[in-house]
């Protein structure tokens, strides 16, 4: 009989998640991440991005959004037994379409041979100023 348990999966070194959900959940040899972005997990802040005195959003950077998002995502696959070539889906999410060049030219040096399915769309607005997040399908080992 197959193991669908489900195990909440907490990475010590990711982001805090921003509500009540696990970073993953595993069930049989599927690890299901949730919704990533690109905070450190010791500063809390966003790689690239500058705000005003205002609050206003003034400059972000999509690669190195899009290359601490892909680390995020690493670090809590390999927590759960995994890792970036056991991916089997990714969902991104991004501010501005307009990135999408740059965002796919980080994203071809993590997976310069596999190649998981991969859906890309671009969202109206994402939490704590982030311009983009990913969400994860992978096997364990």
């Amino acid at each position: 009989m197959k193991n669908n348990k489900l195990t909440s999966i907490f990475c010590k070194e990711a982001p805090i998640p921003l509500g009540n959900y696990a970073h993953a959940v595993q069930c049989g040899d599927l690890i299901y991440v949730s919704g990533i972005a690109s905070r450190d997990f010791v500063t809390d802040q966003i790689p690239g991005l500058e705000m005003g005195e205002d609050g206003i959003k003034r400059h972000y950077d999509i690669r190195l959004e899009t290359t601490a998002t892909l680390e995020n995502i690493k670090k809590i696959l390999i927590s759960a037994g995994s890792d970036l070539e056991h991916i089997i889906e990714i969902n991104s999410y991004l501010l501005d379409m307009k990135d999408f060049k740059a965002y796919n030219e980080v994203f071809s040096v993590f997976f310069p041979t596999h190649r998981p399915a991969r859906t890309t769309i671009a969202v109206a607005g994402l939490p704590g100023n982030i311009a983009i997040e990913m969400k994860v399908i992978a096997s364990k080992k």
